[in-house]
């Protein structure tokens, strides 16, 4: 890849890891109910400490060519799809048109933040 490429592509996949690690730190604990919630805490606590490995460089790296909107947003629009894919194949829950249509809000959501000020 080229140099002048990397604070384009690198935050993208560095903040979908990072999304994946945080995803398990929040939800992975929801099948091991009959466990201490302590427990749980601090394991979870010792998930995202990986997922700040990830999640800060990539917003140092990225914020040379994205704004901090535009990362927060890329940040969000992962988080739901990695999220969306966790609760279905981890988790065995099911997603309803219901829960389509309000992603697919926070998408048309996105689409302003990167498309720039509207008008004149």
């Amino acid at each position: 890849m080229p140099p002048t490429l990397i604070p384009y592509i690198a935050p993208i996949f560095m903040l979908a890891l990072s999304n994946v690690f945080m995803t398990f730190a929040w939800y992975g604990h929801l099948k091991f109910d009959h466990k201490p919630l302590w427990l749980l805490v601090i394991a979870s606590w010792g998930i995202a400490f990986f997922e700040y490995w990830l999640a800060v460089p990539a917003n140092r790296i990225g914020h040379q060519v994205y704004s901090a909107a535009e990362l927060k947003t890329m940040q969000e629009v992962i988080t739901l799809i990695v999220f969306a894919g966790f609760s279905v194949l981890y988790l065995g829950e099911k997603l309803t048109v219901n829960h389509l249509v309000g992603f697919a809000f926070i998408g048309l959501g996105a689409f302003f933040i990167f498309k720039g000020p509207l008008g004149g």
